[in-house]
């Protein structure tokens, strides 16, 4: 017996053992080639106004064809924003296509020549206006450099653009 739980001992320990391997995947991160997008979108709101109900659309896109803004470190497309205000019955009251140029006479050289048209946002209507905040400023979404300005649409189709006084 003793001869046996020897034998059977020994072949136990001469039992190869199985090493486990561990395979690790290195990913690289891939900076993207050419200009960075600061992403499009869409914001369609519906409003009372001047005695009627309005659509307010406002569409921000990339576009490859403009002069390019930078952060510093990377390069960015600009945008245009769209404007679009319809009638209750469907009907277009305004439509405008909005580049940094149209703010040039509001903003410094600085912000003209590297930042991007970042956004123009409803705010609210204000008697026979329609006020929008919009910014021009550093491409980078991490970023809070950007100037802040009001832009307003009277009941005629007049644009005014004015720097916003107003920080809140």
């Amino acid at each position: 017996m003793a001869l046996m739980l020897l034998t059977v001992m020994l072949c136990l320990s001469c039992k190869e053992e199985k090493k486990v391997r561990t395979v690790r995947k290195v990913q690289k991160v891939v900076a993207p080639k050419g200009p960075r997008v600061m992403g499009d979108n869409t914001v369609s709101r519906k409003i009372g106004w001047v005695g009627g109900i309005y659509t307010v659309e406002v569409k921000r896109r990339a576009d490859k064809s403009l002069e390019k803004a930078s952060d510093g470190t990377h390069d960015y497309y600009d945008n245009k924003i769209s404007v679009r205000i319809l009638r209750q019955n469907g009907s277009e009251f305004f439509s405008r296509e909005f580049t940094k140029a149209d703010f040039k006479a509001k903003v410094d050289d600085q912000y003209y020549k590297s930042g991007a048209l970042l956004g123009i946002v409803f705010v609210r209507p204000e008697g026979t206006d329609l006020v929008f905040a919009a910014s021009v400023g550093n491409p980078d979404k991490s970023s809070d450099e950007y100037v802040p300005l009001v832009l307003k649409i009277s009941k005629l189709g007049t644009v005014t653009i004015t720097q916003d006084e107003d920080l809140e």
